[in-house]
């Protein structure tokens, strides 16, 4: 069979360089003892050519399939695609290609992939999901790293956003503003986010001389339940009266969003006389919100592009083990800062 015209061989790659074929598959394979000028010399030669590796030659010399599954359970997306989309960036630079699968929160459908992705020999999975509550572990024999939702076995390796850090320069910001009556409003008690949340806020407040005013508040996740949230704060405030807080800090931008609304429905203005907190950065909701939101970014791409450091760093043969927390970034906007 004659070669196709235009279709570059490793043996152009091996003239063009000088050295012979097999050391163009070692120096591209980052296999072998070459030096680093011979290993530079054949990649420039490659790249000259346009050379592509075959990639069933490539995994059969390195006993490897080169592709790596995500595993999503979050049917929205709203959290996991952009820890996919992190992932993804930092597995292509390592020349790794990626199967995304979506359990849709259905444990039947879950195992389905989790069967597929092995059959496929992929060399590891990421695994994350819509909330940052612990989550049962899978078994397979390759290497998993959980991001955002965390494994319940201590010993996997999981990268969770920090909430606590977040929540406290939310708390600080705050403070260095003036506030020191302030309400929380979280989501469902039952979850993670909500509790981790108001932990941090309330020793923050404690250990700097501020008030958590108030029962803490929990229910949906919404803006419906923001606004029914600052009716509660309120109580039956009306214009002219002392406010009971002069600042609230909500557990996520949707129901901060609804927050706002209503406490300018009800004639208080933001943040002259209440500053408004928000957390996720959602953009949808953050820079819609009349006046945006104060809010903290967990930077969900950086989370997603550190599992999967944390999985090549496995599939190469060093597994890390344990809880990591990723930073969080604060966002400062007109609901706190006026014309910020």
């Amino acid at each position: 069979m004659t070669e196709a015209p235009g279709v570059v061989r490793i043996t152009d790659v091996a003239a063009l360089a000088g050295v012979s074929p097999s050391t163009v598959s070692k120096a591209l394979n980052d296999t072998g003892s070459l030096r680093p000028a011979t290993r530079a010399r054949v990649r420039e030669a490659a790249e000259r050519l346009g050379f592509v590796p075959d990639a069933s030659a490539r995994s059969l010399s390195a006993r490897r399939s080169f592709t790596v599954g995500l595993l999503s359970t979050d049917s929205a997306g709203r959290f996991s695609l952009p820890v996919v989309l992190g992932a993804e960036n930092a597995l292509v630079g390592g020349q790794i290609s990626a199967l995304l699968a979506t359990a849709r929160h259905d444990a039947v459908r879950e195992q389905h992939h989790v069967r597929s992705l092995v059959a496929r020999r992929v060399d590891g999975i990421i695994v994350t999901g819509r909330t940052t509550d612990a989550r049962p572990p899978i078994r397979v024999p390759m290497p998993v790293v959980y991001a955002y939702s965390p494994s319940q076995d201590p010993q996997d390796a999981s990268v969770v956003p920090d909430d606590a850090t977040g929540m406290s320069e939310v708390a600080a910001h705050l403070l260095a503003l003036g506030r020191r009556r302030i309400a929380y409003v979280g989501g469902r008690g039952d979850q993670a986010a909500s509790t981790l949340r108001l932990a941090a806020l309330a020793a923050a407040l404690e250990d700097h001389g501020g008030t958590l005013v108030g029962e803490p508040l929990f229910g949906e996740w919404s803006e419906r339940w923001g606004r029914l949230a600052v009716d509660l704060v309120l109580g039956d405030h009306r214009p002219g009266d002392p406010l009971p807080v002069d600042a609230i800090a909500l557990a996520s931008d949707q129901l901060a969003r609804g927050g706002c609304d209503r406490l300018r429905d009800r004639g208080v203005r933001v943040p002259e006389d209440v500053a408004v907190t928000g957390y996720d950065d959602w953009d949808v909701m953050a820079l819609a919100s009349r006046p945006p939101l104060t809010t903290v970014d967990p930077q969900l791409d950086r989370l997603g592009q550190r599992a999967a450091e944390l999985l090549l760093a496995a599939i190469d043969g060093t597994p890390a083990h344990g809880t990591e927390l990723s930073p969080p970034r604060l966002v400062v906007r007109a609901s706190t800062a006026g014309d910020a």
